[in-house]
């Protein structure tokens, strides 16, 4: 045995109250300047505490007493008395030693413990059978609440239907016969424009500029000036229904940098019309 479990053995006899007086003043020294050995004690009175509260208390009958007083008196001797043989001891060639003695109390110590902790594992094992084969053996604390689970099941229906796909329109700003100066893509549904600069010249002092004319020979409207990069992407459109969208005709013009000053083109025009490239699904 290690000094630890010499510590906790020695700890749980004294929570037993099984020490003789000598070992418990040996005991109630160590609780005054052994911290550890105090929690252990602490401990132990905590575990066998917990046992005493899961046995339900049981009062005997009071003529339960009174039989117990007849059997006794009833009850005569077997056997005459006799006083005890008196052994004398031989003398002992030489006293065991502190070791001898240190063991002994430490394999007693030992038993002690296995038995305490034997006990505590039976108790335990007997509550938990009980509680489940014999509830109401049991007090009413210490007995299963049974649990309630309720569940609502609701029944969906869930209907998939394939949403539909856009059809998409392109408009090509032809600088000449073999290359375009830009490729415009409009999103009907989100009324967004997306403007490629294919093949037109960057200037620096100039600026390409969108234009939307919804009727044949009506004044266009201006739809921003385009960026610098290669794409431009705007939502102009949020005022315009689809089928004037892909009925419009649609320009870019060379503006001044910055855009026209008019609210007209003033520059050179290309001109495009949508086209739908992918048939709507």
């Amino acid at each position: 045995m290690t000094m630890d479990e010499d510590r906790q053995g020695f700890a749980a006899e004294y929570a037993l109250g099984t020490l003789d007086s000598d070992e418990r003043a040996q005991a109630e020294a160590l609780l005054l300047v052994d911290p550890d050995f105090s929690a252990a004690v602490r401990q132990w009175e905590r575990r066998l505490g917990e046992l005493n509260v899961l046995v339900a208390p049981v009062e005997p009958q009071d003529a339960l007493w009174e039989q117990i007083r007849a059997r006794i008196a009833a009850a005569g001797p077997t056997e005459p008395m006799r006083l005890p043989e008196v052994v004398v001891a031989r003398p002992v060639a030489a006293a065991p030693s502190a070791e001898i003695i240190d063991l002994t109390q430490r394999v007693r110590r030992w038993r002690s413990v296995t038995a305490v902790t034997g006990a505590l594992a039976a108790a335990l094992v007997a509550v938990v059978v009980a509680r489940d084969l014999r509830p109401d053996l049991m007090p009413a604390s210490l007995q299963p609440r049974q649990q309630v689970v309720e569940r609502v099941v609701e029944k969906e229906v869930v209907r998939e239907v394939a949403s539909a796909r856009p059809a998409q329109f392109v408009a090509v700003f032809q600088k000449d016969e073999q290359s375009p100066s830009f490729v415009m893509t409009v999103d009907i549904d989100k009324r967004t424009v997306t403007v490629r600069q294919v093949a037109a010249e960057r200037l620096a002092d100039k600026s390409y500029q969108l234009w939307i004319a919804t009727q044949p020979g009506g004044a266009p409207q201006s739809l921003g000036v385009l960026g610098n990069d290669e794409f431009t992407v705007k939502a102009t459109l949020a005022a315009y229904d689809p089928a004037v969208i892909n009925g419009a005709t649609f320009g870019i013009s060379l503006e001044p940098l910055g855009g026209s000053p008019t609210d007209r083109p003033t520059g050179p025009v290309i001109h495009a019309r949508l086209l739908q490239v992918t048939p709507s699904q």
